[in-house]
């Protein structure tokens, strides 16, 4: 549910070589326009046993994951202890499988809810329809502690977390290879497997039933504390003025700023009706998610612009952006109006796609037949 360590002004991130994907932005914002990771989610016709073992034939043929970077991207050390993910899926639940290396495994957070991440802790994010509204967070920790919670809109836009929310029918299963909670050994790694079930991914009983080829917004993460053995027990450490030192946060798709919640930076999930293959396999981005990166930086240059001069503009230019570009082969063009308090910018393609978004970053798109 937290804000980590966010540079709430977008001008602040800064890089000037970041490869050939985030060409045609601006260098400030070039962290936020990398391309995010994709996975190809095969079927079990099997059931799951939810046991954090992930024994079953499905799991074997299933493809891992790339290994997670640090949050801010590939740029930043590589993280200390490898993390890696399969995905499965069937009619009802969302499968994941999880495996965390890590020398020292503890978390003493035994309740519903507690706020796990205050621990080393492994966290799912999911928008099923993209709009980066309405989304799910999941984490759990080394005991298999749960908390859940539903978000409306991003904090960056005045989100308030529902921690009240409870995934229904949610399962878990947490298998150590080590000792939990002991310091004078060394551990090898902990695994979480999960079954998540679609018809829990809502709050008024409408959800989304995905169908093969429908694509998900996705992310992982792993949030890893320092820690020192203060009377046989596992403690958070702290800088010379008694403040914790800060966390890592190790992702899936890197978020290029230390806030998971910029849900457009989500890797994706593509549900498959092939069965899963050992090999990693990937799919072609779709248009519309390259096509939406042009109203992000409408986003982020609004949300500077409004922070310097108190108000939303309400010309392209004056913020540094044409009004006319292609991606790939498909031409677009950019309008925008705004009022002060509210904009709305509205992107228009040669061939009759439609995508807006405003300044609480509500992504809408449609096709105009």
């Amino acid at each position: 549910m937290r804000i980590i360590r966010n540079t709430f002004l977008i001008t602040l991130i800064t890089i000037n070589h970041l490869g050939s994907a985030a060409q045609g932005f601006p260098a400030k914002y070039a962290r936020l326009f990398t391309l995010p990771n994709t996975y190809v989610a095969g079927p079990t016709s099997t059931t799951i046993n939810i046991d954090g073992q992930a024994n079953e034939p499905a799991w074997q043929d299933a493809a891992w994951t790339s290994e997670f970077r640090d949050i801010q991207g590939e740029h930043m050390p590589h993280p200390t202890y490898p993390t890696r993910i399969k995905m499965l899926w069937d009619a009802n639940n969302l499968y994941i499988f999880a495996e965390l290396e890590e020398e020292h495994i503890w978390a003493y957070y035994d309740k519903q809810d507690m706020i796990v991440y205050h621990e080393n802790d492994f966290e799912v994010f999911i928008d099923p329809d993209g709009d980066t509204h309405n989304y799910y967070e999941f984490e759990v920790n080394a005991q298999n502690i749960l908390f859940d919670l539903f978000l409306d809109k991003p904090y960056r836009n005045g989100g308030k977390p529902n921690i009240e929310w409870n995934a229904k029918g949610f399962e878990s299963a947490v298998y150590v290879d080590g000792t939990l909670n002991n310091p004078t050994d060394t551990d090898k790694k902990w695994c979480i497997e999960m079954a998540i079930p679609f018809s829990s991914l809502s709050t008024d009983g409408n959800f989304i039933q995905p169908e093969a080829g429908d694509i998900w917004k996705i992310n992982f993460s792993r949030v890893e504390w320092q820690t020192e053995i203060i009377d046989g027990k596992y403690t958070r450490k702290t800088n010379n003025d008694g403040e914790l030192i800060p966390e890592d946060n190790w992702v899936w798709s890197p978020q290029g700023v230390i806030n998971m919640h910029f849900p457009e930076r989500w890797g994706l999930i593509q549900f498959s009706s092939e069965p899963p293959e050992s090999t990693h396999a990937s799919f072609e981005l779709p248009e519309a998610e390259l096509l939406a990166r042009h109203l992000w930086h409408v986003f982020y240059a609004q949300r500077d612009y409004q922070h310097e001069h108190k108000t939303y503009c309400n010309d392209l230019a004056t913020l540094g952006i044409q009004a006319t570009g292609q991606e790939n082969s498909t031409g677009f063009l950019l309008k925008m109006k705004a009022s002060g308090k509210t904009y709305t910018a509205t992107l228009t393609t040669n061939n009759n796609l439609m995508i807006s978004i405003d300044q609480d970053g509500l992504l809408h798109l449609q096709t105009d037949k």
